[in-house]
């Protein structure tokens, strides 16, 4: 019994031992397994992290280079490959394009649905981890080792190295769709990683931990990348959107730039080769460049509105009187030409009292805001010609002219009747108007499928140019004087003259010979004026002499058709196709233009009373017609096949590539992502044109516009080109002003050109000449580098432009800023525009 009891005693003594060792045991285990945790945890989180990154990163180098692929055609990627390389039909890419860019808005509308998704999941996953928070050092080990597959690692090597470069920056304009790679990339390693353990339970604990953690981090970057979205030097911003919007903008313009940053780096690197000929090293009489010193800094620069004679109407170059008093001759209206002032002017031109945003087209043809362009005098001196009329907050344009009372379309259906071979449309694509009045004539050619060139002098029919800009029909400030129109010989199919007034059959022709330079061999030319079917004895003389002087010229006298409706006549000749008539002339009058004589050479250069030989030999330019409208516009110019472009490949080639690059540029985000409203434009200048690309394109996507294609003078010559794919442009100097009125334009686009500018002038000037050309609300798109792109935007900032995107990378950069309807209060005195 007493040994029983003892026994009892010793085991409770001893029970009481062992339950001490045990929990002092325990704790310690405990104590051990917390610093082990503490230990693990954070190493496992930031390896599964960087490998998870590092395969988001492979996948959106592929997905950046799968999109770089589908915008193939661009200039540098055609100039790498064989000239004989087939181009991908444009249908096939406009359907990717769409593709594209619904997936871009799958992804936007998607993401709620996923972050509930994945908060769900790291709750689950968290209840996991409570039940089971074991780790292992030796799954640690093994998930800090985690590499790439191997066909992960052939892509990425395959990748284009610099989006590989890029894929960082890729992520942070990328933000959403990121994230949803992150956590499909996490979810692939964890698959992964599961069948390589050897304790599921214990992996999928860390897995727990990773994913409750990398939650935290995809929120964290979330945060960052949209704080990076609204950051100047990295990302797109679009003023006046929604948060949806702006995002899906930024990307459709972010992903076409990236593809398209490369091409403008070697394009504007290839253009100072110096293979094709320009105006300003042909031109005798070209202005020396001036040197830019005024200061950009948006905090310092103070806009001030020009003070002048002509108010809000103020054209630099025709306005400058200290220059037009000091004339030693007007007779040859030297008056009305170019006289720049020796400085370009930075002022800024002001509005009319009570100016609003122009009527849209195609209802402005037909009638403008008066208050935009209030002058009356053309409506008291020709209303009963139906040119326009007062009707009170409107001007209305009944589309009559001097020779066609009863509208312009009546009157091109009797030129066509005359003569069918005109072909409106068709072989007739490009014409010239020559004294346009306020180009009704131009206006209703777009019926037709024509171009119209309409040009008139800025003289007592005040406003008739500023008239036709505004209801949105071609034209610009010109006269017949003494200098070469600013066009490239042989590119014009018709030239028109409704009773222009011109003195055709004075000194010996001289200015019907500049018509015959400007015209294609082939062409024709209509004159409907008095002369032709009146019979008094002033119209009479002039008949005969034009007589004399086109049979000289050895014009055809086609046809002389009488409109009975108007009470008018139209006499229309034919320029020769070759040079029999000139080598059979009895007398040299007028002479043979030398050999040396480009007439091509037209910037600044005399009028030349001579006549250029016609081109007879296959491979050159006008020796045969262009193909007919539209082919003309897609179809390289059969002369240009054995040529080198101008970077350096086949001209046919880069003429081609060009093409497809703008229509590519176009179609994913000039049209979509630049926050442009095309609705509201109408009137459109490509300030560096080259092949015509972008106003070929524009036209190929049915955006109802037209477009002014300016070739600066010292840029490679190819507006030849341009003419003869059925478009229009006319040479420039971007160091002067350009000859129309102010706000006569809805958008601009300049391409490469303001870093050169800033090399050559004053970079301010040019852009207080963008702002008087630019109608408000009106967009500037740039295409630059970065620096440039920048200086554009601080100056666009203090003009109190609105800035719809902005995007730099890789040095390159894209700009869309949106002029508004501020002025300036201080004012600045121009002497040179006091009469």
């Amino acid at each position: 019994m007493v040994l029983g009891k003892n026994s009892r005693g010793e085991g409770r003594k001893l029970s009481n031992y062992c339950s001490t060792v045990s929990i002092a045991v325990f704790v310690a285990f405990c104590l051990v397994g917390v610093w082990i945790i503490m230990s693990t945890i954070v190493p496992i989180q930031n390896s599964v992290i960087q490998v998870s990154e590092t395969i988001s990163d492979v996948k959106d180098v592929q997905s950046d280079s799968k999109q770089f692929e589908e915008r193939s055609g661009d200039i540098p990627e055609e100039s790498t490959k064989g000239d004989t390389q087939t181009l991908k039909p444009q249908s096939d890419s406009f359907a990717e394009n769409q593709n594209e860019q619904k997936e871009i808005g799958e992804v936007s509308d998607n993401m709620a649905n996923e972050n509930q998704e994945v908060v769900r999941e790291s709750s689950d996953e968290k209840n996991d981890f409570e039940k089971d928070p074991g780790n292992s050092a030796e799954e640690n080990d093994k998930m800090r080792n985690v590499k790439p597959s191997t066909d992960e690692k052939e892509q990425e090597k395959g990748s284009d190295g610099t989006l590989n470069s890029d894929s960082a920056e890729t992520e942070t304009l990328n933000g959403q769709n990121h994230n949803d790679e992150l956590r499909g990339s996490m979810g692939t390693l964890d698959e992964k990683e599961s069948d390589k353990s050897a304790n599921d339970n214990k992996l999928g604990t860390e897995k727990s931990m990773d994913k409750v953690t990398q939650q935290d981090e995809i929120v964290n970057e979330t945060e960052e990348e949209t704080a990076k979205i609204n950051t100047h030097s990295e990302t797109t911003q679009i003023s006046g959107e929604s948060n949806t919007d702006s995002h899906e903008n930024s990307q459709a313009s972010k992903e076409d730039f990236i593809a398209d940053t490369q091409s403008e780096t070697l394009i504007e690197t290839s253009a100072e080769n110096g293979t094709w000929s320009t105006q300003a090293t042909e031109s005798q009489h070209e202005k020396e460049s001036q040197t830019s010193t005024v200061s950009i800094d948006s905090s310092r620069y103070d806009w001030k509105l020009c003070n002048t004679t002509t108010g809000s109407e103020y054209i630099p170059c025709l306005d400058n009187w200290y220059a037009i008093r000091r004339l030693h001759s007007i007779s040859h209206y030297e008056h009305r030409e170019r006289h720049c002032p020796d400085e370009a002017t930075t002022c800024l031109v002001s509005l009319p009292e009570g100016y609003r945003s122009p009527i849209r087209w195609p209802k402005s043809r037909e009638m403008i805001w008066y208050k935009n362009a209030p002058h009356t005098k053309l409506v008291e001196d020709k209303g009963h010609q139906n040119w326009v009329k007062d009707a009170g907050e409107y001007l209305t344009f009944p589309g009559g002219g001097t020779q066609f009372k009863h509208g312009a379309l009546h009157y091109i259906e009797f030129i066509q009747k005359s003569l069918p071979k005109i072909a409106w449309g068709k072989r007739s694509r490009v014409i010239l108007d020559v004294g346009c009045g306020v180009a009704s004539f131009g206006g209703y050619l777009f019926e037709k499928d024509v171009l119209t060139m309409s040009f008139a002098p800025k003289d007592v029919h005040e406003a008739q140019v500023q008239f036709a800009l505004e209801r949105g029909i071609p034209a610009t400030v010109g006269v017949m004087g003494s200098i070469r129109l600013p066009y490239p010989g042989s590119v014009f199919d018709l030239v028109h003259c409704a009773r222009c007034r011109v003195p055709w059959h004075v000194e010996g022709g001289r200015l019907l010979l500049e018509l015959n330079r400007v015209l294609r061999p082939g062409g024709y030319f209509v004159w409907s004026a008095t002369p032709v079917y009146q019979k008094d004895p002033e119209s009479v003389e002039i008949w005969k002499a034009m007589g004399e002087i086109t049979v000289s010229m050895c014009w055809d006298l086609v046809v002389i058709a009488k409109d009975k409706l108007n009470g008018v006549a139209a006499a229309i000749y034919r320029k020769p196709t070759d040079n029999e008539c000139y080598n059979n002339r009895i007398k040299n009058e007028p002479p043979m233009c030398n050999e040396s004589d480009d007439p091509n050479t037209a910037w600044n250069v005399s009028l030349q009373a001579c006549m250029h030989k016609v081109p007879i030999d296959a491979s050159e330019r006008g020796s045969i017609w262009p193909e007919q409208w539209p082919l003309r516009l897609e179809k390289p110019p059969y002369w240009i096949n054995s040529q080198a472009g101008v970077y350096g490949r086949a001209a046919a080639v880069e003429f081609t590539a060009d093409y497809k690059h703008w229509k590519n540029v176009l179609f994913h985000s000039y049209l979509n992502g630049m926050g442009i409203n095309w609705s509201s434009v109408r009137n459109v200048m490509d300030m560096r044109a080259v092949y015509g690309g972008f106003a070929a394109a524009l036209r190929t996507l049915k955006v109802n516009v037209w477009v002014m294609n300016v070739v600066p003078i010292d840029s490679p010559d190819t507006l030849p080109i341009i003419y003869e794919r059925g478009l229009f442009g006319i040479y420039h100097d971007w160091c002067e002003s350009f000859n129309t009125y102010p706000r006569s334009y809805d958008l601009l686009h300049a391409d490469s050109i303001l870093s050169a500018l800033k090399k050559k002038c004053n970079i301010v000037a040019v852009i207080a000449e963008v702002d008087r050309i630019l109608r408000p609300e009106g967009y500037f798109v740039v295409r630059d580098n970065a620096e440039t792109i920048g200086e554009i935007e601080s100056m666009a900032k203090s003009l109190h432009w609105d800035i719809r995107l902005t995007y730099s990378k890789d040095g390159e950069g894209l700009l869309c800023i949106q002029k508004t309807f501020w002025r300036p209060t201080k004012v600045e005195t121009v002497a040179s525009a006091f009469a």
